[in-house]
């Protein structure tokens, strides 16, 4: 099906000297002819083209073919133009993304952008147009066309991306001149659990088959990432998610390696406290016993409302170490003297390095390519789990991490005036922490410090500077080490069973002192009989998840309840939550807590002792990104549970305003096992389904698989898809 552009249509697409932008639906058509599109038993679409670009053209017309609402609304995100769709409440969200966001400046980096990767990116915006033309019914919420320099604004792929880390609270009361006291919240607290990834590494010499294994297990929103397998006659032969609208596999493998991310405790991002003066119309800002000017630029956000669409326009401002923000806090660094003192914030902004990092680690052929790829230190505050055919395996901590003098506290603002608070470039892989192959046979991360990496071979805390690494040891890397310590003879099988792996350190520690505490409560005690056949079921349990137990559900509520009481004072005293429920609550506040989980379980269900897979449930009912929870529509029991108790299979749930049972939204999204060698093997699941389509049977269809851990067949190689293909045709058919 073809419609005609229109001539006014045809002069709008050409405006813009700067882009050679196809805009010929004949053309389209010409280069959608190049490529093939398979779609496997499972709905995932295999992508066969001659060129890197006619691959990228037909890898994004599948994803928007699968859910083209999650492709625009990631770029309503990223451009900064979600207030188009979504009306003046996201007025605040779009300005923060437009900070670091300069339409005019992505403008100039394609235009300066290599030729090859120019290529992408005009094929990148020729493939979602052409998906338009040929589906008029599909109606854009905002963005009725695309165009090649966007993908410079969501380069990296990781969750949610940095630019999160900036309160739109604080934003918004600087814009409108609101003091700062009156902000609820600004700072989100200490992230206990991250969102975060399961990524897992295992050498030859630890493997029955004499092959490297490799687990890729992120942690994310489900329905965040699509699956695909991309092959071009020019050397591009790659598997595994990629982020809805990126037209690289974020997480994957090719024939001859694979890397996942996982997110980084690092300090990678900075607050500067600058001292403002006026002279006249002019700001400055001081800066080694200088006055500097401050940059302004106008941003204008348009928004949706009742009578159509309506427009604010900002003055913004940028300092050398970053944008403006916030106002600054009494007490903070250089708030020393009267007058104006603002918030500067410094991150990683090179959008250009970081899509050619994300794609070209795609085609890497060995480590010594790909460790050369990492030295572009785009891929911002995650980490990387590296493992190949030749058997070499690798921990990469986070990519960018900017060198700085450690004498100052970089968790809080600096003083912006002091030229010694500068970044002073960025550390070299070399000089973060990095293993490569240890002794020990294995490397692992799941969010956790890199001090464990690899066990006794990982690298020294003492050897690296307090920002290379905020968080410490967390219950799934306690778990990782137990799993992989514990045998040399893995196999695709055993490490499948070890990601799944159902025990749950943080409760194998927390419990026994539930039920030390009852044992040593005064016998006359209401709370201690009120509980005793509570505590006599955790007494006996083995501290493993399943879908038939009661103490799962028991632990669960128990552990939610206690962690609430004690989260902020944890904080206050700088301890885990974890030691502060172990070692500064009281028997009776233990006990107090198992009488509240029993209570609520019981009005939430009638009983105390509910199996856990009866609360605990997957449901999908719509392609919306945000899920209406119904108790009353059908859902598919879950046995694991939230990965802050220690479970490497982690799914994020929760109660919500209308139901009783808890339902997921992240945890476990993709995951997949592989096997190097001569040949690929690998299995895979993803959370639900391939499509986002409600009407299609691949809206949920993998989701028994995805609960019992029951990977399926990866069709790596063309001639595995014989007998296993639903349809094969070119974009646009």
């Amino acid at each position: 099906m073809r419609r005609l552009l229109t001539a006014a249509f045809l002069i709008a697409l050409t405006a813009g000297a700067a882009f050679a932008q196809t805009i010929d639906p004949a053309q389209w058509a010409q280069q959608a002819s190049r490529v093939t599109i398979v779609r496997d038993d499972r709905g995932i679409p295999h992508i066969y083209a001659r060129t890197d670009a006619d691959a990228v053209f037909g890898m994004i017309y599948a994803q928007a073919e699968d859910d083209f609402n999650r492709v625009e609304t990631n770029y309503l995100n990223s451009t900064g133009r979600l207030a188009e769709a979504e009306g003046e409440s996201a007025l605040y969200q779009d300005l923060r993304q437009r900070l670091f966001i300069d339409e005019a400046e992505m403008r100039r980096l394609y235009s300066e952008s290599p030729a090859w990767l120019k290529a992408l990116m005009n094929a990148w915006a020729d493939g979602l147009n052409y998906y338009l033309h040929t589906h008029p019914n599909v109606k854009p919420r905002a963005i009725a066309r695309f165009e090649p320099w966007m993908p410079l604004s969501f380069s990296e792929g990781s969750i949610g991306g940095d630019i999160e880390r900036v309160s739109v609270p604080a934003l918004k009361a600087f814009y409108e001149k609101t003091p700062l006291a009156k902000v609820a919240t600004i700072d989100v607290g200490r992230r206990e659990e991250p969102g975060g990834s399961n990524g897992i590494a295992i050498m030859p010499s630890h493997t029955a088959g004499g092959k490297a294994l490799f687990l890729i297990n992120p942690h994310t929103s489900f329905y965040f990432r699509s699956e695909a397998n991309v092959v071009s006659e020019e050397g591009l032969n790659v598997y595994g998610a990629s982020t809805w609208g990126q037209f690289f596999v974020y997480q994957g493998f090719n024939d001859r390696l694979g890397w996942m991310h996982t997110s980084s405790g690092v300090d990678n991002i900075d607050d500067y406290v600058e001292t403002i003066s006026r002279k006249g119309d002019a700001l400055t800002y001081r800066h080694g016993g200088a006055d500097k000017p401050v940059k302004t630029r106008k941003v204008t956000i348009r928004y949706k409302t009742d009578a159509g669409m309506g427009s604010r326009d900002f003055t913004v401002y940028r300092t050398h170490h970053g944008p403006i923000v916030r106002e600054a806090a009494a007490g903070e660094a250089g708030v020393t003297s009267p007058g104006e003192h603002w918030v500067a914030t410094a991150m990683m902004e090179e959008p250009l390095k970081a899509l050619i990092q994300s794609y070209t680690r795609t085609k890497a052929r060995s480590f010594a390519e790909f460790r050369k790829i990492m030295d572009l230190h785009t891929n911002s505050s995650n980490n990387t789990i590296y493992a190949d055919g030749d058997g070499v395996i690798a921990y990469f901590h986070a990519n960018f991490t900017p060198r700085r003098d450690p004498k100052f506290n970089w968790r809080k603002p600096v003083d912006g005036a002091d030229p010694a608070t500068d970044w002073k470039g960025v550390h070299s892989v070399d000089e973060s922490p990095l293993v490569v192959s240890p002794k020990n046979g294995w490397v692992y991360n799941t969010n956790n410090w890199p001090y464990s990496a690899a066990g006794a071979d990982s690298p020294r805390r003492a050897d690296f500077p307090a920002y290379m690494e905020e968080g410490v040891e967390n219950p799934r890397g306690i778990h990782a080490i137990r799993v992989l310590s514990k045998r040399t003879d893995f196999t695709l099988d055993s490490l499948i069973a070890a990601a799944y792996d159902p025990y749950l350190p943080a409760f194998a520690d927390l419990v026994p002192l539930l039920v030390k505490a009852w044992d040593e409560a005064p016998a006359p005690d209401p709370t201690k009989a009120k509980v005793a056949p509570a505590v006599a079921a955790l007494r006996s349990w083995d501290f493993r998840w399943s879908a038939d137990s009661v103490p799962t559900s028991l632990a669960v509520f128990w552990g939610e309840d206690i962690w609430r009481r004690a989260a902020r004072e944890a904080d206050d005293e700088n301890s885990t939550v974890y030691d502060y429920i172990a070692t500064k609550t009281t028997g009776a506040q233990k006990l107090a807590s198992l009488a509240a989980a029993m209570d609520k379980l019981t009005a939430d269900f009638g009983k105390w002792n509910m199996p856990w897979g009866e609360i605990n449930r997957y449901q999908r009912r719509t392609g919306d990104i945000v899920q209406p929870f119904d108790d009353d529509d059908p859902s598919h029991p879950v046995p694991f549970v939230s990965s802050r108790w220690g479970s490497l299979a982690s799914f994020q749930a929760r109660a919500y305003p209308r139901t009783r049972k808890w339902y997921g939204t992240s945890g476990n999204s993709f995951v997949a096992a592989v096997e190097f060698g001569p040949r690929i093997r690998a299995r895979a699941v993803m959370a639900g389904g391939q499509s986002g389509d409600v009407s299609s049977k691949h809206f949920k269809d993998q989701i028994e698989r995805y609960a019992a851990g029951n990977l399926r067949d990866v069709y790596f190689y063309r001639e595995q898809l014989e007998g296993r293909t639903e349809k094969t045709y070119h974009p646009g058919q």
